[in-house]
C-alpha cells in the first residue's frame, strides 16, 4: 500500500520545452486517481515520471514519504500497464505473467500461486497455455493487467489501457477494472483522454491542459462546479453550451440577460456572487444540454431553430441555432408529443429556457468560474 506526493514536479525537454508545469498532487493509500485531458496535455509524461521512465526536471516525488526522484524504475515497486499490452509473443500467457517473478528469483510454487490467483480474478485461467496471438484484444489486455497484478506492487499505473479496444469491449473492460480495484488493495493512477472513463473510474480526477492542472476533484465536483471554461467544456457529453451574456446587478440582486431572455439566478448563486464581490459585467453563461428546457415563449426564453435532430433511443439530441450560436439540447422522448418522438424537422422553432439553479457563469477574460 502506498501514498504518493508530487510537489512542483516539472518536465523540461531539450530546447526549453516545458511539457509539465508545477504539478502538485497528493494521492492517498488505495485511492484511484485519473489523469485526463486532450492529447499533448502532459498526462502520459507525468505518469512516466512517476514510473521512472522519464527524468523529473524539477520538483520532488515521494512514495510513502521517501524521495524517489533518482530511484530506478525497478526499485520503485510500481507496475505499469501500457496501451500496447507489451506482451512477449513467443511466451505463453502463463510465462508472460510469471516472467517478472522469475527474474526476481521468486520460488516456483509462489509464482504458480500468484499467476493462478491473478488469472482467476481476471477470468483468463483457460488461456494460460495460449500465446498472445491466439487471444482477442480484450484478453490480451487482461493478460497485461494480470502480469502487473502478480507483482503485488505498491502502485498500479495504467496508460490509456483501453484505447485500442472497440466501444463494447471498452465498456466491458471498464467494468472489469472497477471490479479489479475492489479486489486488490493498491493505489491506482490511470491516464486517459476519455472523460467517460475518468468519470466512471476515478475517486478523484486531475484535469490537465497544456501541461497545467486545470482542476482536481471528485467526478461530481468537476461536473457540478467546473473551475473554468475549459473544464466545463471538457467534462460532460455533449459538451456544455456557452452564450455571451450580461450580468446585471440591481442593488444586492443579480440576474442575467442572454439573447433577449432574462435568466433568474437561484438564491445560493446570488449569495456566492455577492460573497465574491462580483459586479455587473459581460460574462460567458454556460448550461449543460441535459439542463436546458424547451417551453412556451416567455421573458425567460430564447428563440432557437432546429438544424439537426438525432434520435438516441430514450432521448433526442437537438442541434439548434440560437443567437448565431450552435446549441445542443438533450430532450427525453417522454417529454415530447408522440409526433415528435422520432425527431424534430429542420427549421422547427422552439423556445429555450435555462433553469435558475443550473447556470454556470464565467469571466470572459480569466475564463474562471465566477461562482
Amino acid at each position: 500500500m502506498a501514498t504518493l506526493s508530487l510537489r512542483n514536479v516539472k518536465k523540461i525537454y531539450d530546447g526549453g520545452v516545458e511539457a509539465v508545469h508545477a504539478f502538485n498532487l497528493d494521492v492517498a493509500d488505495q485511492e484511484f486517481i485519473v489523469l485526463v485531458g486532450p492529447s499533448g496535455c502532459g498526462k502520459s509524461t507525468t505518469l512516466r515520471m512517476i514510473a521512472g521512465l522519464e527524468d523529473i526536471s524539477a520538483g520532488e516525488f515521494y512514495i510513502d514519504d521517501k524521495l524517489v526522484n533518482d530511484v530506478e524504475p525497478k526499485d520503485r515497486d510500481i507496475a505499469m500497464v501500457f496501451q500496447s499490452y507489451a506482451l512477449y509473443p513467443h511466451m505463453t500467457v502463463y510465462d508472460n505473467m510469471a516472467f517478472a517473478l522469475k527474474l526476481r528469483k521468486v520460488p516456483k510454487d509462489e509464482i504458480d500461486k500468484r499467476v493462478r490467483e491473478a488469472a482467476e480474478i481476471l477470468d483468463i485461467t483457460q488461456y494460460l497455455e495460449r500465446k498472445p496471438k491466439a487471444l482477442s484484444g480484450g484478453q490480451r489486455q487482461r493478460v497485461a493487467i494480470g502480469r502487473a497484478i502478480v507483482r503485488e506492487p505498491k502502485v498500479f499505473l495504467m496508460d490509456e489501457p483501453l484505447s485500442n479496444l472497440d466501444a463494447k469491449l471498452r465498456n466491458q473492460m471498464r467494468a472489469e477494472i472497477i471490479k479489479l480495484r475492489q479486489r486488490i488493495n493498491t493505489t491506482f493512477i490511470y491516464v486517459t483522454h476519455d472523460q467517460t472513463e475518468a468519470m466512471t473510474l476515478g475517486d478523484r480526477i486531475v484535469i490537465m491542459k497544456d501541461g497545467w492542472i486545470m482542476q482536481i476533484g471528485t467526478p461530481q465536483e468537476v461536473f457540478d462546479h467546473p473551475a473554468n471554461i475549459f473544464v466545463a467544456g471538457f467534462i460532460g457529453m455533449p459538451q456544455m453550451n456557452f452564450f455571451g451574456a450580461k450580468l446585471i446587478k440591481n442593488g444586492d440582486a443579480y440576474c442575467v440577460e442572454c439573447n433577449g431572455a432574462k435568466v433568474a439566478l437561484a438564491d445560493d448563486i446570488q449569495k456566492k456572487l455577492a460573497a465574491n464581490g462580483v459586479e455587473g459585467k459581460d460574462i460567458i453563461l454556460g448550461c449543460r444540454p441535459e439542463h436546458m428546457v424547451i417551453k412556451e415563449a416567455g421573458e425567460d426564453t430564447m428563440e432557437a431553430t432546429v438544424d439537426v435532430s438525432e434520435m438516441m433511443g430514450s432521448e433526442i439530441h437537438l442541434h439548434l441555432s440560437c443567437g448565431g450560436k450552435d446549441v445542443v439540447v438533450r430532450v427525453p422522448t417522454t417529454e415530447l408529443d408522440a409526433d415528435q418522438r422520432g425527431g424534430m424537422s429542420f427549421g422547427t422553432k422552439v423556445n429555450l429556457a435555462i433553469p435558475s439553479d443550473l447556470v454556470h457563469l464565467f469571466d470572459p477574460e480569466t475564463e474562471k468560474n465566477l461562482i
